[in-house]
């Protein structure tokens, strides 16, 4: 924890902007200068990983609020997935070889450096040519390799990104109008003639249709046995943040006594950022209607509501941090339908996540307390 000094767990209580995410057998943290992840390797260890926050460059214009949502989130997205693919790694599920296949080559190997320690003698200065050169080669080969695997990470990354958008595009904004307009040729009365009826009409069974999509992707995924593994690691996440905001010493002990579903999470601003859309595409069809005295095309929906996606997302951005930072009636209220869904997503952790989330945690608490929310 930090160094400043409370007469009691109260007087230390605070609300930090430090944040994480839940990795492949480890967790992220993210503070205001560092960043750290914490994974446990094939044999159990904790393997540590630290690094210091790029500063950001861009123009006070895209710190402002609403606009800092969108460049905040995808910050945060890519940060994410190059710290999974790394978790990835170091959980060693990428992996060619079995262990013990591995453990043969060693043994081969120890064999021949043997046998080459034993005819050393005939031909010194001729072995250790040789060795240089292997070593050179060996190199090489490893830079090599680094690049592939670099360029081939890459790669998969862009690749992934876009299905992934492409994927949510089509679940969570093309399929819930096509539904709701095959819906109302079979009943009428979903379609009234008042145009502001219409449309609220409209929004709410797109927005509830998203939410149930949604909600059964979740549900779907916790089948997945490493995904549950995931969810619990979310859970080691959320109540460490808590353990510290709430003045307490980081143990496992106290991290397990604290509740497990934060309002800054970002199961949270997914739903958040639904319901905001539920909302908005409310005013598409009175708007249009104005000005063109005709409803638009489910076509020209769908286009209209992508283009105000970052509007969306970034009005998301900003409930999420009042929520973070304030408790009231409206924070309640606004954080209700994320800490619900927070029951599938985010799962009790065991000792042994909650030793990682501590570990990757106290490595990026800042000495000047910059993490006051």
């Amino acid at each position: 924890m930090s160094k400043k000094k409370c007469n009691s767990t109260a007087e230390c209580a605070k609300k930090t902007s430090i944040g994480g995410q839940a990795l492949i057998e480890g967790i992220m943290m993210r503070g205001p200068k560092h960043s750290a992840m914490a994974v446990r390797d094939p044999d159990g260890e904790i393997v540590l990983e630290k690094w210091e926050n790029k500063v950001s460059k861009r123009s006070k214009v895209f710190k402002l609020p609403i606009i800092r949502g969108v460049f905040n989130f995808a910050d945060s997205m890519i940060a994410g997935y190059k710290c999974l693919m790394r978790s990835a790694e170091i959980a060693g599920l990428d992996e060619e070889e079995p262990k013990s296949k591995k453990k043969k080559t060693a043994e081969a190997v120890v064999e021949d450096s043997c046998e080459v320690i034993d005819t050393s003698a005939l031909s010194e200065e001729s072995s250790e040519q040789e060795s240089a050169e292997k070593v050179s080669e060996e190199k090489n080969e490893e830079k090599g390799k680094e690049k592939s695997s670099s360029a081939l990470m890459s790669a998969i990354m862009v690749i992934s990104t876009v299905i992934g958008v492409g994927l949510s595009i089509v679940l969570f904004i093309m399929l819930p109008s096509f539904i709701f307009e095959w819906i109302s040729k079979l009943l009428p009365a979903l379609k009234p003639q008042n145009a502001a009826a219409a449309s609220l009409i409209k929004s709410v069974f797109e927005g509830v249709l998203r939410i149930a999509v949604l909600v059964l992707y979740m549900l779907l995924v916790t089948l997945m046995k490493d995904i549950r593994r995931t969810f619990m690691y979310h859970g080691a996440e959320h109540k460490t943040i808590f353990c510290y905001e709430s003045g307490m010493e980081l143990t496992v002990e106290n991290v397990k006594a604290q509740r497990r579903f934060h309002p800054r999470c970002g199961t949270s601003f997914l739903i958040l950022m639904l319901i905001v859309g539920m909302i908005i595409s409310f005013f598409i069809d009175p708007l249009f209607l104005a000005i063109t005295n005709n409803v638009p095309h489910v076509a020209v929906r769908t286009l209209i509501k992508l283009l105000l996606l970052p509007i969306t997302m970034g009005i998301g951005y900003e409930l999420i941090k009042i929520a973070g930072r304030h408790q009231n009636w409206f924070t309640r209220i606004i954080s209700a339908p994320g800490m619900w869904l927070q029951h599938i997503t985010v799962l009790e952790p065991t000792d042994d996540m909650i030793e990682c989330a501590i570990k990757a945690f106290v490595e990026v608490i800042p000495e000047d307390e910059s993490d006051k929310y």
